[in-house]
């Protein structure tokens, strides 16, 4: 049972008469204010909280119809509701009444029965509103609860995606005589190819972190084949030219967007604008987008960087055989947006340089007792020149 006053507000200029309605109003037992024209009923209902007002039609500066309209303007008190107390008992005037916001009026002289019941009836659609009110409010808030929680899960689970991602790649890495920057520089590089062609952030961002599975399938590439520090025979090319098929193999039929681009992107990276790369000869725009970005991203940085077979060419040289590929190996558009943003290409060369050996490297390089000798690195070692026109023909070991 409610036990907590309403506030009925009263607005007459006329003293007396708001004094008599309020003598009325008595036996209900709540609590009653007044206000003696419109701009104080203005005030008292936008700062106090009312729940119901009786408003005299005829004031001197703001009318009982002008103060309705405003109080019903205003969100912060047009659930309010408005009893217009009149001596007009004109047609028109009660329609004005209505049009103006007033959701009852009465006629002077007021019969206290009358007055009573509207008054009773209209605080309990005001109780109800109130409740209703109250029970959005708490539903909103609910509902933003559950979506920062929803949203949270949704969060940690991108970042358990990612650092899946990021643990695939590394474990191709650790296979691979690569550092641990390639794919980092690569996947930039990728990225930011991307965005200079048009594709929209969330598609950029994509291709950011699924570049880097482009090698995925070196995971099932033999050592000796891997880290053969001379040329590849051809049967040792057949091999090396599965890797795509491979990694196709570790990232099919996934349900995550990242990892089904890096599926295209692993499938494709080596094939080429004039259809003479593999696994499928795929040419022009049988190659998928990814693909392409990828494709003179994974060669920018093959070029650029140390393996054990060779220092790193030049960036005047690297950039150099990038021309040269633009139209047999590459997309030129992809080539074209490359070089308009070479700057930026060449800051985040500068910005992921290498700090460190690969992890298998790193373990075959260490001391150890009782172990077979590796084979030299200066056996079978390649001329730049001749590494670099090996590079369009298949991949670097």
């Amino acid at each position: 049972m409610e036990t907590t006053k309403r506030r009925i507000l009263i607005v007459d200029d006329q003293g007396p008469n708001r004094e008599l309605i309020q003598d009325m109003l008595a036996t209900l037992g709540q609590e009653i204010l007044q206000a003696k024209n419109g701009r104080e009923a203005l005030s008292i209902a936008g700062n106090d909280k009312v729940d119901l007002i009786l408003l005299d039609a005829v004031m001197p500066e703001l009318d009982g119809f002008e103060v309705a309209k405003r109080l019903k303007q205003d969100p912060a008190t047009q659930m309010i509701p408005i009893v217009m107390i009149t001596a007009l008992d004109g047609m028109d005037d009660r329609i004005k009444a209505l049009e103006a916001g007033s959701d009852d009026f009465l006629s002077k002289p007021m019969h206290i029965p009358e007055l009573l019941a509207r008054v009773k009836n209209l605080l309990k659609v005001k109780a109800y509103n109130d409740h209703m009110q109250g029970y959005r409010q708490e539903l909103e808030a609910e509902v933003a609860r559950r979506t920062a929680e929803l949203s949270e899960a949704v969060r940690k689970l991108q970042a358990a995606s990612l650092d899946t991602i990021n643990r695939l790649a590394t474990a191709a890495e650790y296979k691979d005589e690569e550092t641990g920057t390639h794919n980092t520089r690569m996947s930039h590089y990728a990225a930011s190819i991307a965005k200079e062609m048009g594709v929209d952030g969330r598609s950029a961002e994509r291709i950011l972190y699924a570049s880097q599975l482009h090698d995925i399938g070196k995971i099932g590439v033999p050592d000796h084949i891997l880290l053969k520090p001379g040329r590849l025979n051809p049967e040792e090319w057949v091999i090396m030219k599965r890797h795509p098929v491979i990694g196709t193999g570790i990232l099919a039929k996934s349900d995550s967007d990242i990892i089904r681009t890096g599926e295209s992107i692993a499938l494709t990276h080596h094939e080429k604008w004039d259809g003479s790369g593999y696994p499928r000869g795929l040419s022009r725009s049988e190659i998928p987008l990814e693909g392409r970005i990828t494709a003179i991203a994974d060669v920018f940085d093959a070029l650029t960087s140390k393996r054990p077979y060779r220092d790193p060419l030049s960036t005047s040289l690297s950039l150099e055989i990038i021309t040269q590929g633009r139209g047999s190996h590459f997309d030129p558009k992809v080539v074209d947006a490359f070089f308009g943003i070479e700057e930026e290409i060449l800051a985040i060369k500068e910005k992921f340089q290498d700090v460190e050996k690969s992890g298998l490297l790193a373990i075959l390089e260490a001391p150890a007792k009782n172990t077979a000798r590796r084979p030299s690195a200066s056996r079978n070692k390649i001329t730049e020149t001749d590494r670099a026109a090996q590079l369009f023909c298949g991949p670097v070991p």
